[in-house]
């Protein structure tokens, strides 16, 4: 059995002062002389004592002093994609007025363990909308825990921070078209949860339940209305290179392919050079968060980056405001086009 953990009572009697005054040398919030402190820290050290415990004062404020970040999908997959680490160290930063941890959540009812519905959380971060998120936000909001939405429409009252995703998307498909490219192909992240990786026979906008992927593929859709849409399971450069076989497979072959994120991009670019297809000179692919792309230099993608750092420091300091007490609104980031070599003009038939 382990011994009892000193407390600072302990420390005030090893000290000989009151177990106030030990308490304000932790705290720092009263003055005390430095002989009194000394005092006080060198019981402390006798009795290894670190210091109050951090969850009781927690309880004491009526908080647990944990955000969840609620992620879509497998949690490893999700540090996968450079995008979705960055976002979480902008969270980070902005809840650093809160001194909270982050508890990382899957969006998944089947999942054992804590979830956005049971976990012990002051507020959440939730990185999109799930349909069933969103069916279950009346009850998490209903227990009082303030929600803040990355590009996801959470419904009326919850702040969202926003990406002009589809306008975005139909600044760069307009810029393929520009290049003189007509046939290309849409590759999409996935539509729901349940999507398996594939050609899409038809596409119903309404029907898609993932708020980023609708949007860009809108987006991409009003300047190439009849492409063919090859739909991921996810941001891997794996689903990408196999995007980019399924591509280079058809007859006649396209001469772009539009990815909705940068990862898909590496992938489509690394088949494409796999099989003897030049890039851009034969096959041009454009992407879409302004990650750092390794493993196809000298190639530097075309894409659209995103403020990735920004957008979750802000729903970081959205989410600390309503924590606190403040009201306060959403924020919208737009992206910035960023032309690098992996698209050219279309190739003479």
């Amino acid at each position: 059995m382990s011994a009892r953990r000193a407390t600072i009572a302990d420390v005030a009697r090893e000290a000989g002062v009151s177990p106030s005054t030990a308490s304000v040398v932790f705290s720092g919030k009263t003055q005390v002389t430095d002989a009194t402190r000394q005092r006080v820290l060198a019981a402390a050290s006798a009795l290894g004592y670190t210091g109050p415990d951090p969850r009781a004062a927690s309880l004491r404020r009526g908080r647990s002093g944990i955000i969840g970040v609620v992620l879509g999908g497998r949690l490893r997959s999700a540090f996968l994609d450079p995008v979705t680490t960055v976002v979480l160290d902008g969270i980070s930063e902005g809840i650093a007025p809160l001194d909270a941890a982050i508890l990382l959540l899957r969006d998944d009812a089947t999942e054992t363990g804590p979830s956005l519905m049971t976990a012990p959380i002051d507020g959440a971060v939730l990185l999109g909308c799930s349909a069933h998120m969103r069916s279950s936000l009346d009850d998490v909001r209903g227990r009082g825990i303030p929600v803040v939405v990355i590009e996801g429409d959470a419904g009326e009252g919850v702040p969202q921070i926003g990406l002009d995703n589809e306008a975005a998307q139909r600044h760069i498909a307009e810029y393929t078209k520009g290049l003189g490219h007509e046939r290309v192909v849409h590759v999409t992240m996935a539509f729901d949860a349940s999507t398996r990786a594939g050609w899409a026979p038809s596409v119903d906008l309404d029907a898609i339940t993932v708020d980023v992927t609708r949007d860009r593929l809108r987006g991409a859709l009003e300047v190439y209305p009849d492409a063919p849409i090859y739909h991921a399971t996810g941001s891997l450069i794996d689903e990408g290179y196999a995007a980019g076989q399924a591509i280079l497979a058809l007859d006649p072959r396209p001469t772009a392919a539009i990815a909705q994120t940068d990862l898909l991009a590496v992938g489509i670019v690394r088949a494409a050079l796999d099989a003897g297809v030049r890039v851009p000179e034969d096959f041009s692919v454009t992407g879409f968060d302004g990650i750092r792309a390794d493993g196809i230099a000298p190639h530097r993608l075309t894409t659209m980056a995103q403020p990735a750092a920004d957008k979750g420091r802000a729903a970081g300091e959205v989410l600390a405001a309503l924590i606190q007490g403040t009201p306060t609104s959403g924020v919208d980031f737009a992206s910035r086009f960023r032309e690098g070599n992996t698209t050219g003009p279309a190739p003479q038939a």
